[in-house]
């Protein structure tokens, strides 16, 4: 990111050995932060966002030097991995609701509906994705937007990190916002993109992002005793919902979801 004028944090000294990295500080001003205080400003900051992740998006490389010297392939962003990903939905959130005798049942046809969303994706992993793209890990730094935590990337789908931007269960925002946001996308992109295709990913990996973070969080309280993270669920599903809402394709997950995870469980902290 850095050969690309992308700024993110240097790293001064490393030692694999004994687990530590020292790495350049940003500071305290995330976008998230700046959102929480920023009033008539949210719209200005999302699209500064938008720039930036349209900047990485506009990398090519595949294969780089570490700062050892060594050379790495950036790995792809295979379904197979989207579906392990959403799968700990199943596996951390949907046991703690649905009773042992009826859980495999339900896990089965909850993963089933899930390989059959990843099928339906269009666009090519042709492009860099951060893969956690969202404003906590987006900060304001010598006037600029600079991002962090960007270890994970991987070459995948280019939807995945507007996805995380935009249906960002950090931080609350209104679907006109959210449109907003979205169109400005569309408006860099130029006509480059179909939109139809794009939507249809955006959607779906809305969605399975979504359930995955839910599973996250599930497993932070149960395993981690991190339960700060249950309160960030009911929003997790308003999103769920809200990209479920028109689509016929989310027939058969909406039906699961909604005859097993009713509205009072859905507001669960």
């Amino acid at each position: 990111m850095i050969e690309n004028q992308i700024l993110a944090p240097k790293i001064y000294k490393e030692n694999y050995k004994q687990n530590f990295i020292e790495i350049e500080d940003f500071g305290d001003d995330t976008v998230f932060k700046l959102l929480r205080n920023g009033g008539s400003n949210k719209i200005n900051l999302y699209k500064k966002s938008i720039d930036l992740l349209s900047k990485i998006q506009k990398i090519k490389q595949k294969k780089i030097k570490n700062f050892k010297g060594k050379n790495y392939k950036i790995p792809i962003y295979e379904n197979n991995k989207l579906f392990k990903e959403a799968k700990l939905f199943s596996d951390w959130y949907a046991k703690k609701y649905i009773s042992k005798k009826r859980l495999p049942t339900i896990n089965i046809e909850i993963n089933k509906q899930i390989k059959f969303l990843l099928s339906n994706l269009k666009l090519k992993n042709e492009t860099l994705v951060h893969r956690d793209f969202h404003v906590s890990n987006l900060m304001r730094y010598k006037k600029q937007l600079a991002t962090i935590d960007t270890q994970d990337a991987l070459i995948g789908n280019r939807a995945y990190d507007l996805a995380s931007l935009i249906d960002d269960v950090r931080f609350k925002s209104n679907k006109k916002l959210k449109d907003n946001i979205y169109n400005y996308y569309l408006k860099l992109s130029k006509n480059k993109i179909n939109k139809v295709i794009l939507l249809n990913d955006f959607e779906i990996l809305s969605v399975i992002r979504n359930m995955k973070i839910i599973g996250i969080f599930a497993r932070l309280a149960a395993r981690d005793k991190k339960v700060k993270y249950l309160k960030l669920i009911p929003y997790a599903w308003k999103l769920i919902e809200l990209r479920m809402e028109n689509n016929q394709i989310f027939n058969g997950l909406k039906g699961l979801l909604d005859n097993n995870f009713p509205k009072k469980i859905r507001n669960l902290k």
